[in-house]
């Protein structure tokens, strides 16, 4: 990956597969993966081997940081109970049994060795899960549970597979310390993301400067993971509570901040995101390169911890989530667990704690069937990807799980801009007793307020076909068209030398703001 032609072939070809996928309506993940097998199997491809520092301190962090800053705090604290079950007993159960298939179905692989690999794909990748998940108009409840277990499992995955690795290696590594650093790592990364999601929250509005803000905020989750790591501590729990911290108090940051910052992050989740999955596809060249062992065992192998780590998602799901949900009187829906326990897919965080695992032990063996791992980790990959990514929808549709909160968030959003606009006016009231605002200033004010309390009124009521375009919708219209004919005039005196490009991008900025304020939902 140190070949810049190889590694700009691998962006740009990624992004125009993920713009396809867009287009075609394909789940994004699915089709790059697909694409990267393809190519990978194209005589002269480059080696597109993943550099493990690379997809943990450089990939990782940002893409668990984006999601976390843009999830619900408040929907998680909500379902803390569903979540720690998925994102912590679920991994430790699905490592336990994967480790245990392999052990016995991989011929001299070592129990260490077998742990080490069922630590490396027990956790689940839910960003394909969740792209489909909402695509398909899942519960928030549901995708809150998906998110939530997300950002937590390659936490307690990353920590159960260090643990194995210092078994595996020979550092003589007890139940008892396996737990202590598990505790560490738990505790102390969740201590360091908030102490330096606090400093950054109270820095932020020394800055004055929206430019300053973001730049901050995209060295936050490399500066936690790092400094999570050489404490001994979990860096993604780091980086977890410090997006999740931040995120929830975004409201207090300036609204040019908080544009910039959507854009920002929504280019790097899509630059990311499509490198990563491609990065999957692109992986079995390299890998299968690398077993010497026959085939046969392995794919036998291959097959039967992908049914291990299904099965094991499922009975964790209906037998610790749902039977007692049911003992108790609660009469869980079946049809929500079916879906979360088949929302199993595994990502690039696998491939990247594969990878690095270390080639020798202490006492310089190399490390046992350390390819064989590796093969693995890829087969378990590609088939829970291809399998989950291919039917879950389908699932989703045929059981009809579908969100149904719309009218109730319209509701509730009406009822706030009801209130908001209330709230302005009475400020409004207050500083024209203060000093008088010139001409109709002050009335034209309030005729907006109350616009936007109307915009949300209206959405409660029948669809356009059935009452016509609302006076909100015919205003946006119009004055759209009207920024539109703007914009010609400016672009037009630039192409005639009468204004400056400086002057025509700081007009344009101004047009584009109003036009946002007037199609936002």
């Amino acid at each position: 990956m140190h070949d810049l032609p190889a590694l700009m072939a691998l962006l740009a070809g990624a992004l125009a597969i993920t713009a396809l996928s867009r287009r075609l309506g394909v789940p994004s993940p699915l089709l790059l993966v697909v694409v990267g097998l393809a190519v990978s199997a194209i005589p002269g491809v480059p080696d597109y081997a993943i550099n493990p520092e690379v997809i943990l301190l450089l990939i990782l962090p940002p893409l668990l940081y984006s999601a976390a800053l843009h999830s619900s705090t408040v929907g998680i604290k909500a379902n803390l109970r569903p979540i720690g079950l998925l994102a912590i007993g679920l991994v430790l159960f699905s490592t336990a049994i994967a480790g245990l298939v392999a052990w016995w179905l991989v011929p001299g692989l070592p129990l260490g060795a077998a742990l080490v690999l069922g630590a490396v794909i027990a956790p689940p990748d839910a960003v394909a899960a969740s792209a489909i998940g909402r695509r398909a108009g899942l519960p928030r409840k549901l995708m809150t549970v998906l998110s939530g277990e997300s950002l937590v499992n390659d936490a307690t995955a990353l920590t159960a597979y260090r643990v194995a690795v210092a078994a595996a290696i020979g550092t003589g590594t007890s139940l008892l310390t396996g737990i202590g650093m598990f505790l560490l790592a738990a505790v102390g990364g969740t201590l360091i993301g908030f102490v330096i999601a606090w400093v950054v929250h109270r820095i932020k509005p020394l800055l004055r400067d929206d430019v300053l803000e973001s730049a901050v905020g995209l060295i936050v989750p490399f500066f936690a993971y790092f400094v999570a790591e050489e404490a001994h501590t979990s860096g993604v729990l780091a980086v977890v509570v410090a997006g999740l911290y931040l995120g929830h108090q975004s409201p207090a940051r300036s609204a040019a901040t908080r544009v910039q910052d959507k854009a920002v992050w929504g280019a790097v989740d899509t630059l990311l995101e499509s490198v990563v999955f491609a990065l999957i596809g692109l992986q079995i060249s390299s890998v299968v390169a690398g077993v010497k062992t026959g085939f046969g065992p392995l794919l036998l192998a291959g097959c039967a911890l992908t049914v291990a780590v299904v099965l094991a998602r499922v009975v964790w799901v209906f037998g610790v989530m749902y039977v007692p949900e049911w003992v108790r009187g609660k009469r869980p829906d079946w049809r929500y667990k079916l879906i979360v326990s088949w929302a199993g897919m595994r990502g690039v965080v696998s491939l990247a704690a594969a990878a690095a695992i270390p080639t020798v032990t202490l006492s310089g063996e190399p490390f046992p069937h350390r390819d064989e791992v590796l093969f693995l980790t890829l087969f378990v990959t590609l088939v829970t990807l291809l399998l989950h990514g291919t039917t879950l929808r389908r699932l989703i549709e045929r059981l009809g799980v579908t969100g149904g909160e719309d009218y109730t968030d319209a509701l509730a959003e009406a009822q706030a801009r009801h209130d908001a606009a209330r709230a302005s006016q009475q400020r409004l009231d207050e500083l024209a007793e203060e000093v008088e605002p010139p001409g109709e200033v002050a009335e034209q004010l309030r005729q907006a307020a109350q616009q936007r309390a109307n915009r949300a009124w209206e959405r409660l009521g029948r669809s356009d076909e059935e009452l016509g375009e609302s006076p909100t919708a015919a205003y946006q219209r119009l004055r759209s068209e009207m920024l539109a004919a703007e914009r010609a005039v400016f672009v037009r005196f630039r192409d005639a030398r009468r204004i400056d490009d400086e002057v025509l991008r700081r007009v344009m900025h101004q047009l584009d703001l109003e036009e946002l304020s007037l199609t936002r939902d």
